[in-house]
């Protein structure tokens, strides 16, 4: 692992633990040249599914877009970043979970929106609606009356 500082190789793990999903390993590493101590995370290689995209091309799951998207959506609100690494595992998990290998992108953002739902209101509209891509204020609307009919 290369340093991100001064970009040796030499570095040693100074402490290590697991998330609280236990999919990952968080280690604390310190740069044998530079002294500086950086953070990475270790997990599983799982093989994952081709997405199809709306236009129909086909592209590898991508963790940080989604985590992106999420981020996106949670800005400026209370949810951690350790909240929205889980949202995105969970959705990792239950996509690798299927057995498929492609998906199409509908059912990333349908789980995006199902996980956001859980988590955070605001969070879920703002995602909701740049996914459903509201041609109005009544479609946006109808989305947020659906919300104040849930029971809490």
């Amino acid at each position: 692992m290369k340093c991100p500082f001064c970009q040796n190789a030499n570095n040693h793990v100074i402490d290590s633990r697991l998330s609280k999903e236990a999919d990952t390993i968080r280690r604390r590493r310190e740069c044998e040249d530079c002294s500086n101590r950086f953070t990475t995370y270790e997990r599983v290689e799982e093989t994952l599914p081709l997405v199809i995209k709306k236009d129909g091309r086909r592209e590898p799951l991508d963790r940080r877009k989604i985590l992106s998207g999420v981020q996106k959506a949670c800005e400026k609100r209370p949810i951690s970043m350790e909240q929205m690494e889980g949202v995105v595992s969970r959705i990792e998990q239950e996509l690798c979970k299927m057995g498929e290998k492609e998906i199409d992108s509908k059912i990333v953002g349908e789980r995006v929106m199902t996980e956001l739902h859980g988590l955070d209101q605001v969070a879920y509209v703002r995602f909701a609606s740049v996914y459903r891509e509201f041609k109005d204020i009544n479609e946006f609307l109808n989305e947020l009356k659906g919300l104040l009919r849930e029971p809490r």
